[in-house]
């Protein structure tokens, strides 16, 4: 049994709470136990210059930490982002910009912002699950108005962390967890199983393809379940 009484496989508990900001066009209050993350979708009626006249759209993600969302105070990122926000928001813009077709809303942005309110472990896997569910209400509240007349998503789309800690493979990591771990990895996997992306590492000794198959097969277990719960709030 994990310090937080879990068993190997199980994952925190995972909640979305949607409608959080009445001013966003898609909004997603996500929590993953400790880590809790406001996810809100902003719709624009234009593309980047590089995009103009290509008829198609574009998603794309911020992300952020709030001063005191961890145990000590963070500098707020005033001038630019972090390396590591700016790691973290492209993986966001990659992985929701994977399971949705561009074309079927030309001319049309979606900004995505993630703001780490409170941080316990896998605030990047969260800003994922969450930013979808805030994208899917902005395409929804798109079709409603007219704006455009195919839902581009295509499937449904999540993530989490997985870790080998005290020799063991375990699910859904939380910081106490990830900062023992001997290997960390974080996957993004959709809902008919296909990969967006892996990311791992060895944080000692190298890890085997037993252990990561492992890893894997924990990984779609824990994202069928949250994508289950992505379904139930958004009623579909």
């Amino acid at each position: 049994m994990r310090a937080s009484n879990r068993s190997d496989d199980q994952l925190r508990n995972i909640e979305f709470i949607v409608g959080i900001n009445p001013y966003a066009e898609g909004s997603c209050l996500v929590k993953y136990g400790g880590t809790h993350v406001l996810c809100t979708a902003t719709v624009e009626d234009k593309v980047p210059s590089w995009l103009k006249g290509q008829e198609k759209g574009w998603i794309t993600a911020e992300y952020a930490m709030l001063p005191r969302a961890a145990q000590t105070r963070i500098p707020r990122e005033n001038k630019k982002p972090s390396g590591r926000s700016q790691e973290i928001q492209r993986l966001i813009g990659r992985s929701l910009r994977a399971v949705v077709d561009l074309k079927k809303m030309p001319e049309i942005s979606i900004l995505i912002d993630c703001d780490v309110l409170q941080a316990d472990g896998g605030t990047r896997v969260a800003s994922v699950s969450g930013g979808f569910v805030a994208l899917y209400q902005a395409v929804q509240q798109l079709l409603a108005e007219r704006k455009i007349t195919q839902n581009p998503i295509r499937e449904f789309v999540a993530a989490v962390s997985c870790d080998i800690c005290n020799g063991q493979p375990i699910l859904d990591v939380d910081y106490l967890e990830d900062s023992t771990s001997q290997v960390d990895m974080n996957f993004v996997i959709t809902e008919s199983g296909k990969i967006v992306e892996i990311q791992g590492t060895a944080e000692g000794e190298p890890f085997t393809e037993q252990q990561f198959a492992q890893l894997l097969e924990l990984g779609k277990q824990g994202i069928k379940i949250i994508i289950t719960k992505q379904k139930e709030v958004l009623q579909c």
